[in-house]
């Protein structure tokens, strides 16, 4: 069995590195956020972080939140989804259910109802199919608040969805008028 925290520790590297500032260790990322494997794996262990392709396999496959995915063939690697930096993920629009899920703590409602969920330095607002994982997403900040959106309805008045491999549901904007 792998060291937990230490296969945490790696993951929330990885976060950084493949979602916000591959600089940091001196990679780059193509337009649609892949990076070559063995690339990765050379920078990652020049800047002292000792990962090898079975720890790295064990973090894409164990990650809670499924926030990497190897490429088809295996040889590149990227975040699915949360990016700060400028990259198209390549997704399709897709039809969403009638509700999604976001997971906030109360301290966020006033200015959430005031003008809706926005993208902050994220590309997407990010939303949930059900309400267990909106909870957990919720409760890494305190006490969780759970929002219903009428994904629906929005979709139905032009705003775009897209779905990420993972199964999280990516929008630009969920304006007020679309949450309870």
């Amino acid at each position: 069995m792998k060291n937990e925290n230490n296969t945490k520790k790696n993951s929330k590297f990885l976060s950084l590195v493949l979602r916000h500032k591959p600089e940091v260790i001196g990679l780059s990322l193509d337009e649609a956020g892949w990076t070559y494997v063995e690339e990765l794996l050379e920078k990652l262990n020049a800047y002292g972080k000792t990962i090898d392709r079975e720890l790295l396999e064990y973090i894409v496959a164990n990650n809670d939140k499924k926030r990497f995915e190897f490429s088809d063939d295996g040889l590149k690697i990227r975040a699915s989804q949360g990016h700060s930096i400028s990259i198209d993920l390549g997704y399709e629009p897709q039809i969403p259910p009638e509700t999604l899920f976001h997971g906030t703590t109360s301290q966020f409602l006033e200015p959430i109802f005031a003008s809706g969920l926005k993208k902050m330095k994220r590309h997407h607002v990010h939303l949930s199919a059900d309400k267990e994982t909106a909870q957990k997403v919720g409760s890494r900040r305190g006490n969780p608040v759970i929002l219903e959106v009428a994904a629906g309805a929005m979709h139905r008045a032009g705003h775009l969805f897209f779905v990420t491999q993972n199964g999280v549901w990516l929008t630009d904007h969920v304006p007020a008028e679309y949450l309870r």
